[in-house]
């Protein structure tokens, strides 16, 4: 499956260089970057969160889970908590579920970013399927998505 238009599109319009990874199916950001042979500590995880009743994208490795109370620090509230998927599916309609792309302003949402992902010089993440990721380099990104970052990802035990 190809990437969706709309994000083919919100790249070309913002002039942003990016190479496009096509990988078998996986489900989960660590089994991504498994089977798309990035290395974990840049692939990022895009998790649905609410934040006083509107929707944001916190972003980290896929190693890491997101530390809510840290986040809500970042955001300016105590209210903050995962999405449910009932909440965030309709928000992405071109994208299969669990598969949104970090791209805040193509889908109306402020995204924070793990500090560990902004020091990276590459960012790769889902775009829209789960058969195929992004790829460019992160001053890109945070041109074009002007994320707040933070230091709210934390490692997961295994």
């Amino acid at each position: 499956m190809p990437i969706p238009r709309s994000i083919e599109q919100f790249l070309g319009e913002q002039q942003v260089e990016y190479s496009v990874i096509h990988h078998r199916p996986a489900y989960t950001a660590q089994e991504e970057a498994s089977v798309a042979h990035v290395p974990g500590r840049l692939w990022a995880k895009s998790v649905a969160c609410v934040a006083d009743d509107r929707p944001i994208l916190a972003v980290v490795p896929a190693s890491s889970r997101v530390d809510l109370e840290r986040l809500g620090d970042i955001v300016g509230t105590r209210d903050v908590r995962l999405a449910s998927e009932r909440e965030f599916e309709p928000l992405y309609p071109d994208c299969e579920t669990g598969a949104m792309p970090p791209l805040g302003p193509l889908y109306g949402q402020a995204v924070f970013v793990d500090r560990t992902l902004a020091d990276e010089r590459d960012i790769v993440f889902e775009a829209g399927s789960h058969t195929e990721a992004v790829k460019m380099k992160y001053d890109d990104f945070a041109r074009v998505v002007r994320p707040t970052v933070g230091d709210f990802g934390r490692s997961q035990p295994f």
